[in-house]
């Protein structure tokens, strides 16, 4: 069901904003937007997490990158540093084919990253970087198994709106049925604006066009 979700949203371009609604208008990285317009990205969720201003982690953990994966970096407590910059981009976009990379924090090497264009979405720029050292403890364990249940192998939709997650317990028939329900709403409220010209109270709120 997972491989119909992702195709259904990649052939209709499902943005973010259906999926959300879908989602109970939830399901947002708060403040993770696209360094480049123009770029939808549906696919599986590769988690890799940094923490204690280091991408030691980072560097370890992507190795295992497979073919189409979003890469989504976690990152705990690396106050305003960037985790990643061009090599890594590079590697996974290029090397290990990843569809997307998705940070929740700042990322650097900005002039080159928008220069090739690369299908990234993160929470701005800074050209201070994590140390590629190893941290000198280990982030709590607990911490990783929460996370890495929330976001491993669920679903992004990234768009120029943002990123959506769509969590692996609604990996379901019932909520591919929501996607398809909701994209023949937005045909049928578009064409009662365009063809009708109802407006916007009527269409949304009164429904006009279940009468």
């Amino acid at each position: 069901m997972k491989a119909k979700i992702i195709d259904f949203i990649r052939r209709n371009r499902v943005s973010t904003t259906e999926v959300a609604d879908c989602l109970g208008k939830s399901g947002v990285l708060e403040n993770v937007l696209p360094i480049n317009r123009g770029h939808f990205k549906v696919g599986n969720i590769k988690w890799v997490y940094a923490y204690a201003e280091s991408n030691w982690d980072v560097h370890e953990q992507i190795i295992s990158t497979e073919e189409d994966d979003i890469v989504f970096i976690e990152a705990f407590d690396c106050k305003h540093r960037a985790i990643i910059g061009e090599l890594v981009c590079k590697y996974l976009l290029l090397y290990r084919q990843a569809s997307a990379i998705i940070c929740n924090a700042k990322v650097r090497d900005a002039g080159a990253l928008l220069r090739e264009n690369y299908p990234i979405w993160c929470t701005g720029f800074t050209p201070v970087g994590c140390f590629n050292t190893r941290p000198e403890h280990s982030l709590e364990a607990s911490t990783i198994e929460y996370h890495k249940a929330m976001y491993e192998d669920a679903i992004a939709v990234c768009d120029d709106c943002g990123v959506v997650v769509i969590p692996k317990e609604l990996h379901t028939d019932a909520f591919l049925q929501k996607l398809i329900h909701i994209e023949e709403q937005e045909d049928v409220w578009f064409n009662r604006l365009d063809h009708y010209k109802e407006n916007t109270f009527e269409i949304v709120c009164l429904k006009k066009y279940l009468k």
